[in-house]
């Protein structure tokens, strides 16, 4: 049986998303208060998730909501330290910042998720060992991407895992992120891959549909594909907050398709989704 950190892969797990940041693209995940994220790490646990995942920057590749590093360490430490008090389900920091990350393991999370898979900050493999942390690790290339979808993003992916590995960060303490919506031919930050000759939303739809592949990596497959642009393109959605439906639908497909952790806005109606694919899934043998 896989773990991830101390928590056994024995079913797909659930991870909330909290954002800090009111620049994310989906607004009513925002939650500034201390009082208003202690009342959200409370439901998250409540409705049944096993992580509560904090961000305080946006790092959507098509928005201009960079932070700078004093702002997303004011943020995180009065986060972390509200759903610390409020909930007792292990804490995931999503940062690619390696200061952001200390200072939020040294306030009780247990997690870095880094989209950019240790490859931004050279001091992030470090700061994951030294705190004793787990991390999940997110394709991600500094340069431009071309060719089959699955074959670069497993190429990015083994490249951060080496990186993990080097870093002595335990195996176990490992999962992998497809990265989906961050592989792009353009944005606004530095935190996506700039691919060349394929279209975003048709690498998402791949990435999705050929999860299994990155089975070969042997790492729990995190995926968080919650209200994102692939579904607003499908069924012609430009607001995040109409993308409810499909987003639980993509994330059963994600269930059916291999994923092991899936990180949601809305965990209640998530677990249902996924409880009910994950079930499919134990008579489809």
């Amino acid at each position: 049986m896989q773990y991830f950190g101390k928590v056994p892969i024995d079913r797909v797990r659930i991870m909330g998303v909290i954002n800090v940041s009111p620049e994310s693209f989906y607004k009513k995940s925002v939650k500034v208060s201390a009082k208003e994220i202690a009342k959200t790490a409370s439901e998250i646990e409540e409705h049944g998730a096993d992580f509560i995942d904090i961000g305080a920057m946006s790092t959507a590749p098509y928005l201009k909501t960079v932070v700078s590093q004093e702002k997303e360490i004011e943020r995180i430490k009065m986060a972390v330290k509200a759903a610390k008090d409020a909930s007792s389900l292990p804490i995931s920091v999503d940062t690619p910042r390696a200061a952001t990350a200390d200072v939020a393991l040294n306030h009780g999370a247990a997690i870095v998720n880094d989209v950019t898979g240790l490859k931004f900050d050279p001091e992030m493999g470090k700061t994951v060992h030294d705190n004793d942390a787990s991390v999940i690790l997110c394709a991600y290339e500094k340069n431009t991407v071309s060719g089959d979808a699955v074959r670069t993003t497993i190429a990015a992916l083994r490249k951060s895992v080496k990186i993990a590995k080097n870093a002595n960060i335990g195996s176990n303490k490992i999962a992998i992120d497809p990265a989906i919506g961050f592989f792009r031919r353009k944005g606004n930050n530095p935190f996506f891959t700039r691919i060349r000759g394929t279209k975003w939303f048709d690498r998402d739809l791949t990435l999705i549909n050929k999860l299994k592949h990155l089975q070969v990596l042997r790492k729990p497959i995190c995926v968080s594909v919650s209200r994102k642009s692939f579904i607003g393109k499908i069924l012609n959605l430009d607001n995040p907050e109409d993308r409810l439906l499909g987003s639980i639908t993509a994330e059963a497909a994600c269930v059916l398709n291999g994923a092991d952790i899936i990180r949601t806005h809305n965990v209640y109606e998530t677990m249902h989704a996924v409880r009910i694919a994950e079930t499919l899934l134990k008579y489809n043998h």
